[in-house]
C-alpha cells in the first residue's frame, strides 16, 4: 500500500520529472495536508537530485545567455523562461526541506509553512507556464543553468545552513531583484508579465520570513546568536556574493533584520 505520509509523498514529488505534473502534484498534497488527508509526517529518503524533464537543456550558469528586456517577445520568453526554471527549483528545495528535516523532532508548524512555501512555488511556475503559452513558448524552450540544486546539496546535512542559504539568501535576493524587473515589464507595456512577478516577490516576502522565522527557532534550541550564526554558514556554504542593493523595505516586513546581512555585503 502507498505511504500516504507528508514526507513520502514530497519524495513522490521530487521523483516526478514533468514540469507541470510536478507543480500540479504539489497543489494537491497541499490541499490534502490542509483538509487533514495525509498520515502524518512520516518519514522517507529523499533523492540526492530531484527528477527533471529532458528539456530544457542544462549548462553552466556562464554559459547561459543574458536576458534583457524590450519590447519583443523574445527577451521576455527568456526572462519568464528563466523565472519558472527557478520557481521549478524552488518547488522541489521546498518539499526537499520536508523530506530532509520535517521529522527531526520540529513542531507541526514547520511542515504548515513549508507545505504552504511549496504549494505557492507551484502556483508561482503554472502562472509563468501560463504566460508562457500566451506568448507562444513554453517551459523547456530555452538553456536554463544548472547551478540552483547546488544551494541544496552542499546543506544537505543540516537544516541552519538550508535555511541560511536558500531562503535567507536566494529568495531574500529575489526580492532585491523583482521590483526592478517588474518596472521594466511595466514600461514595455507587459502588464500581465508584472503581475505576475508582482504576486511573486509578495508571496516571497512570506518564504523569507518563513525561513527566518525557523532559523531563529533552531538557533534558540542550539544556544546560538542568531546574527552571527547566519553570517558564518552563508559563508561557508554560498558559492556567491550577498550584494547590495537590498530592497530594505520588503526584508523588513519580511522580519529579517539587516544587522544579519548587511556586514556580509561588506565583506
Amino acid at each position: 500500500m502507498k505511504d500516504r505520509s507528508l514526507s513520502a509523498g514530497a519524495v513522490r514529488i521530487l521523483e516526478t520529472a514533468g514540469a507541470t505534473d510536478k507543480a500540479q502534484a504539489s497543489r494537491s498534497l497541499a490541499t490534502e495536508w490542509r483538509a487533514g488527508r495525509i498520515a502524518g509526517i512520516g518519514s522517507a529518503t529523499p533523492p540526492a537530485r530531484p527528477a527533471r524533464p529532458k528539456h530544457p537543456e542544462l549548462k553552466a550558469p556562464r554559459d547561459v545567455p543574458r536576458r534583457t528586456i524590450s519590447a519583443g517577445a523574445k527577451g521576455r520568453i527568456a526572462l519568464l523562461h528563466a523565472l519558472a526554471h527557478i520557481e521549478l527549483n524552488a518547488i522541489d528545495l521546498a518539499w526537499d526541506i520536508l523530506a530532509r528535516f520535517a521529522d527531526t523532532g520540529l513542531p507541526r508548524a514547520f511542515c504548515d509553512d513549508w507545505v504552504g512555501v511549496a504549494d505557492d512555488e507551484a502556483r508561482h511556475f503554472l502562472m509563468l507556464a501560463g504566460r508562457l503559452a500566451d506568448l507562444g513558448a513554453a517551459y523547456g524552450d530555452l538553456p536554463a543553468h544548472d547551478g540552483l540544486w547546488q544551494s541544496a546539496s552542499g546543506t544537505a546535512h543540516d537544516l541552519l545552513a538550508r535555511l541560511a542559504v536558500v531562503p535567507m539568501v536566494l529568495e531574500a535576493r529575489g526580492l532585491d531583484v523583482t521590483p526592478a524587473m517588474i518596472g521594466k515589464l511595466r514600461a514595455v507595456s507587459d502588464t500581465q508579465s508584472g503581475a505576475i512577478l508582482q504576486v511573486i516577490h509578495d508571496d516571497e516576502i512570506g518564504h523569507v520570513a518563513v525561513g527566518r522565522r525557523w532559523f531563529q527557532h533552531v538557533c534558540a534550541e542550539r544556544g546560538l546568536d542568531p546574527a552571527t550564526t547566519f553570517q558564518r554558514l552563508v559563508r561557508e556554504h554560498f558559492r556567491g556574493q550577498v550584494k547590495p542593493p537590498f530592497n530594505r523595505d520588503s526584508r523588513d516586513r519580511a522580519g529579517f533584520p539587516a544587522g544579519y546581512y548587511e556586514p556580509l555585503a561588506a565583506g
